[in-house]
């Protein structure tokens, strides 16, 4: 059995997700310890005990110590079981979060799936439906599976409630993915979504991203949403290349100021696009599971986070991939993986 230490590096739930995901292509049972052991609220929290449930559901496996908070968990797969799967969050927790868990073992599963989350699809500190949708599934259907994703009900913190269908076609092998160049820039937009609040937090949030992106004013549209469960408010970013589409998202919150909210996604997108390269910071972290899966792969980034160097060295340990992370001007970097 493989034991893997959960508070290396970054130390958050990516450990458990990625681990958990190889532990069920590999039919290798693995032992995970000190899950999330740094964090205010250390364990496993609801999000990532639906992850563990999923990967079990998916891989017919064996748990000892799926409970909320606990620090560790023994898994052992037997299978891999494509076909329908319905996966329940609850409250807010992250559908993205456990559809990550899950999707790498699909992609190459003997039969398509077809999977309904829910739980929350837009929530700070996971990737939002919208990143899902338009920046990293369009670059695994690149490398052969064919996975669309569709948002039946949205589901914003901390009311969540939210719904979405993920239908996935496998392909028997991963095509590797070389992302070198973003390409001529063809579409910029901005939309400012408020669910249950005020019209006038999604214009002000336009006005301030307005301000630090000096786009053309079509670019730039508010979404005002009725009904549906509790408030909330995502600023969400989209930057359509010929080779790659980038995703920048602000979450609004009580007591944060729309401006604020606004302002630090759009900085966000400013400084991508001033890299001059395809992949942003968390596309950069979400690809190199996928790309390493196919056994050859690179792109070019801007500096890379902890959350991605952490990921890295994980897939190192549980691949023996190679790979290198090489400075190649002031603001971007190459990562290259390879067996």
């Amino acid at each position: 059995m493989l034991t893997i230490d959960g508070s290396i590096g970054e130390g958050g739930g990516q450990i458990l997700r990625t681990t958990l995901g190889l532990s069920l292509i590999t039919q290798t049972p693995v032992r995970i310890t000190s899950i999330r052991k740094g964090r205010a609220r250390p364990g496993l929290m609801r999000q990532h005990l639906t992850s563990v449930r999923a990967a079990a559901q998916i891989g017919r496996a064996e748990v000892s110590g799926a409970a909320l908070g606990s620090q560790e968990i023994v898994f052992r797969p037997t299978a891999i079981v494509p076909g329908e799967h319905t996966f329940q969050v609850g409250s807010a927790g992250s559908t993205t979060l456990v559809l990550q868990t899950v999707l790498p073992a699909l992609l190459r599963a003997p039969a398509p799936s077809a999977l309904t989350l829910e739980g929350g699809t837009h929530n700070p500190l996971a990737p939002p439906f919208d990143f899902l949708d338009l920046a990293y599934l369009p670059l695994v259907r690149r490398m052969g599976p064919d996975v669309t994703a569709t948002l039946v009900t949205p589901g914003f913190y901390p009311a969540g409630g939210g719904l979405a269908r993920v239908s996935i076609a496998p392909a028997p092998a991963l095509a590797p993915l070389e992302l070198l160049e973003r390409g001529e820039i063809r579409g910029r937009r901005a939309v400012a979504t408020v669910s249950n609040l005020p019209g006038a937090i999604a214009m002000r949030e336009l006005d301030a991203a307005a301000a630090v992106l000096g786009w053309e004013p079509d670019c730039f549209k508010p979404s005002v949403l009725r009904g549906g469960n509790g408030p909330g408010n995502v600023l969400t970013i989209a930057v359509e290349s010929e080779h790659v589409t980038e995703v920048f998202t602000g979450f609004g919150a009580k007591g944060m100021r729309a401006e604020s909210v606004a302002t630090k996604a759009a900085e966000e997108a400013r400084d991508y696009l001033a890299a001059g390269v395809p992949v942003g910071e968390h596309l950069a972290d979400q690809l190199l599971l996928p790309i390493a899966l196919a056994g050859r792969g690179a792109f070019r980034t801007v500096r890379p986070s902890s959350h991605t160097t952490t990921h890295l060295g994980l897939l190192r340990d549980l691949l023996g991939i190679r790979a290198s992370v090489e400075k190649i001007s002031d603001a971007a970097w190459q990562i290259e993986i390879w067996r």
